[in-house]
């Protein structure tokens, strides 16, 4: 075969040729390589993005010289090349060189059914594709007079016969797929799926492997693993003799099947060459391929092998294997699994084989999918829970007093709310699938009835499905995967641990939440949200007796019935956390969130306390703040009513003695939120010192604790080297620092942000992904000025900002403890951690 020595403007591939990935492709590359490996590749050219380039200027190669290279049996297919697989390119057009006297000869060796067949295909796909033609015109199938009617509708069309010059019809199929790669769709296209605006194609010349002839004769594609799952299983299809006809009596099953014939049956050695050419990909590639071949007489031809496409779990279970078989390394290993892709093993999904009847689309707060009926109340979540019936929790916006709900339900679904409101906080905590901002439902309360924007009605009760994962509303119950928490899944992360330099801890409030925290090795709890430990039934009454109290005296009373159950709460948090650190926030919210408001509510309330309504609703009223997020919470209730905090150390330090006198030592670190001076610090500085003096001398026993401040109001970043004299650490609160920094409503702002987004006044959700340029610069400043200040301060953010991959790779340039996040997301920031570290160097302060 003739070598073609100018490399300028094409080249034959071989073994040696001078092919780049960034010249002439991917798909160039691939080829070349499957040649490497002695793989049957039928003779194939590569044009470089400089000749496509002048292509689609107009200025066309030399094609007779391209021709020449296949010598006179000319019939060959024309397939894109761009350097990125994902960016796609034009469709392949196959059969070029296809005229009357290619079609004379296949007619003597084949029959004339095989000749027509081809012909006409290339014909139809000429005329729409390079000639523009109507399509219409050229669908006709195979059959008597086809051909020939399609060739007059050709003469008719362009007033000339169809081209017979070999060199013509290939000059012209590439000029039509160089221009269609620069055509504005195309370029729009690419460039939603990542491609750069400069983004350049290369094209393959490839002598066609018709898959027709005598004997096992055919084309199809061939894998090795499942794409959904992993697991080593043959797939694909073989079609026998298949170019131009009905395929349906030729398909063959691959594998021995009871539905019918299979290739391994009909021909076992051709069958084990294509596994044998699998296992050389698989080894030298260091990839699981897809083989796409034909076979003509039992000679097989390999035309192009891609990466199998594959889900997230497929992913994980293939990158474990690759590794563990020696193939590539455990960083390749890590480095290949998206640590985003790890939350679709953690949670039920839809699977994605099955129909999706969508009403409705949110934001996707929460991954996961769950069936259930729909309740709106939590009342009604409780009782559906009770009766061992799955429900999904249908609000309008959730709050404090809906978590006993949240807890019941297997998904959540708001109308309003955005990825840092209520219900996507404590969703993700808990593990719950959760859509919030579902502006396009409409919820009536009174008719217990949920409307889609279709118009479409769901009464209470009814099946429905949330996909937190992709944010969509399903009617019915969807088909679902079961998560894949298997020991591919669990030896990653135990690679990405070894890898891994930034501690991963979680935001746990409940022993469940710890449990889930220890299950995925989480390095302890970063926080620990005290205040959602008061809504459970009990607690919450005593809590407003509390509220209600009207002397210091009358609170501690309220407060001494509260403290064995604290106490109890802390306890379980140690035993379960073994040692590990456990950093428990201080009372936060405003105090309103604990009373109804409601007149019902209200009534209830009154008999509970045993007081008129009338005074229950004035103290009520009087507690109501304008903007509570920014009133009497956190750290000023602990200066104004120090007796919640004073009840509150003592039950964690009553716990720790007992938690360390029946397991590993314990030294629980106390966390003061919404700080905003250093004097607050102090304050409450002191009065929980006095308490731990108090605890060790009456239990007889000396511990430990760290105190430290949850930074989560600018002021508090700006004067971090005073506040950290008073602190061993400083927690970035990025949740409310966010909010307080950008004058943002983090539960309203789910309304309008997409429109902020898509309009580019911020580049992405503050609120999802930190803004390292106007937060973030609060962080390094408050960072710098603490450990400045004291050394050995601590420095972390334990906001749901330390679950995002982009948010943890800054957090850990700039030389952060740790981040801590819902337990959920644990893996996929241990995962987002061991790639940075495998990736790029770490700055200490």
């Amino acid at each position: 075969m003739q070598k073609i020595a100018d490399f300028t403007e094409f080249v034959e591939l071989s073994p040696a040729a001078p092919v780049q990935a960034t010249r002439h492709g991917w798909r160039a590359k691939c080829l070349q390589r499957l040649i490497r490996l002695d793989l049957p590749v039928p003779t194939t050219v590569a044009l470089p993005v400089e000749t496509v380039r002048a292509i689609a200027a107009g200025q066309l190669p030399d094609t007779a010289r391209i021709a020449a290279v296949f010598g006179s049996d000319f019939l060959v297919s024309v397939r894109s090349s761009p350097e990125n697989p994902e960016w796609g390119g034009p469709g392949t057009v196959l059969n070029v060189g296809m005229n009357d006297a290619m079609h004379a000869r296949i007619s003597d060796s084949h029959g004339r059914e095989a000749a027509d067949a081809l012909y006409l295909r290339f014909v139809q796909s000429y005329a729409t594709h390079v000639a523009r033609l109507d399509p219409d015109m050229f669908h006709a199938g195979p059959g008597e007079g086809a051909l020939a009617a399609a060739l007059s509708a050709y003469h008719a069309e362009t007033d000339e016969p169809f081209p017979q010059d070999p060199a013509r019809q290939l000059a012209e199929v590439l000029r039509s797929m160089s221009r269609a790669w620069e055509g504005t769709t195309a370029r729009l296209l690419r460039q939603a799926k990542g491609a750069p605006p400069d983004a350049v194609l290369g094209l393959l010349v490839q002598r066609m492997a018709l898959g027709i002839g005598p004997g096992i004769s055919g084309s199809g594609t061939m894998q090795f693993v499942d794409s959904v799952t992993g697991a080593p299983r043959i797939m694909g299809r073989f079609r026998g003799q298949s170019q131009g006809r009905s395929i349906s009596d030729d398909t063959l099953f691959l594998t021995r099947d009871p539905r019918g014939l299979s290739l391994e049956e009909l021909a076992p050695e051709l069958f084990a060459v294509l596994r044998g050419y699998g296992s050389a990909c698989r080894a030298r590639l260091r990839e699981e391929m897809q083989l796409e071949f034909a076979v003509e007489g039992g000679r097989i031809s390999v035309i192009d092998a891609v990466r199998v496409a594959r889900s997230a779990r497929a992913t994980v279970k293939i990158a474990v294997a690759l590794a563990e078989d020696g193939i590539i390394t455990r960083e390749d290993a890590l480095l290949r699994v998206e640590p985003r892709a790890l939350t679709e093993l953690l949670h039920y999904q839809v699977d994605p084989r099955a129909p999706r009847d969508r009403f409705a689309r949110g934001i996707a707060a929460s991954p996961g999918a769950a069936v259930g009926r729909i309740v709106f109340t939590a009342t009604a979540a409780q009782a559906s829970a009770a009766r061992g019936e799955p429900c999904i929790l249908v609000r309008r916006e959730t709050g404090p007093e809906d978590i006993r709900g949240m807890h019941a339900a297997v998904a959540v679904l708001t109308e309003r709310g955005g990825m840092t409101s209520h219900a996507a906080v404590i969703a993700r905590g808990l593990g719950l699938p959760c859509i919030v901002g579902c502006t396009e439902v409409q919820i009536n309360a009174r008719d217990r009835s949920l409307r889609g924007p279709d118009g479409r009605t769901f009464l209470e009760g009814e099946l429905i499905t949330v996909d937190g994962s992709n944010g969509e509303v399903l009617a019915g119950a969807a088909e679902m995967l079961e998560p894949a928490l298997d020991d591919g899944f669990r030896t990653l992360l135990r690679w990405a641990e070894t890898v891994c330099d930034i501690g991963i801890r979680a935001n746990a409030d409940t022993p469940d939440d710890a449990r889930t925290a220890r299950m995925f090795d989480a390095d302890g709890i970063g926080l620990c949200r005290t205040e959602h430990m008061f809504f459970d039934e009990d607690r919450l009454t005593v809590m407003r007796e509390m509220i209600f109290a009207d002397t210091p005296n009358d609170r501690r009373v309220a407060l001494d019935r509260l403290l064995p159950m604290q106490r109890a709460d802390f306890i379980a948090l140690f035993d379960i956390m073994a040692g590990q650190p456990v950093c428990i926030r201080l009372f936060d919210p405003p105090l309103h969130e604990f009373l109804p408001h409601d007149r019902e509510g209200l009534r209830e309330l009154a008999e509970a306390l045993d007081r008129p309504l009338s005074e229950v609703t004035r103290r009520v009223e009087a507690l109501s703040e304008f903007n509570p997020m920014l009133g009497m919470r956190g750290v000023r209730l602990g200066v104004t009513v120090p007796e919640i905090y004073d009840m509150q150390a003592r039950a964690i330090f009553e716990a720790t003695v007992e938690a360390s006198r029946r397991g590993a030592p314990v030294v629980p670190e106390v966390m003061i939120p919404l700080v905003s001076a250093a004097r607050e610090v102090e304050i409450v500085k002191t009065r929980i010192d006095a308490v731990a003096s108090a605890v060790r001398t009456e239990m007889k026993a000396d511990f430990a604790y760290r105190l430290g401040v949850m930074v989560e109001t600018p002021r508090a970043a700006l004067r971090a080297g005073e506040i950290a004299q008073h602190a061993n650490f400083l927690s970035f609160g990025t949740n409310d620092l966010t909010q307080m920094t950008y004058g943002l409503s983090r539960d309203d702002a789910g309304r309008f942000m997409s429109a902020y987004v898509n309009q580019h006044v911020y580049a992405e959700d503050p609120f999802h992904i930190l803004d390292v340029e106007g937060v973030g610069e609060l962080l390094l400043m408050g960072a710098s000025r603490g450990k400045a200040a004291r050394r050995d301060v601590t420095i972390s953010v334990c906001g749901e900002h330390g679950g995002n991959p982009e948010s943890i790779a800054f957090c850990r340039a700039a030389g952060f403890d740790y981040v801590s996040c819902s337990p959920f997301r644990v893996p996929v920031a241990r995962l987002a951690g061991a790639h940075f570290a495998l990736l790029a160097p770490r700055n200490r302060f």
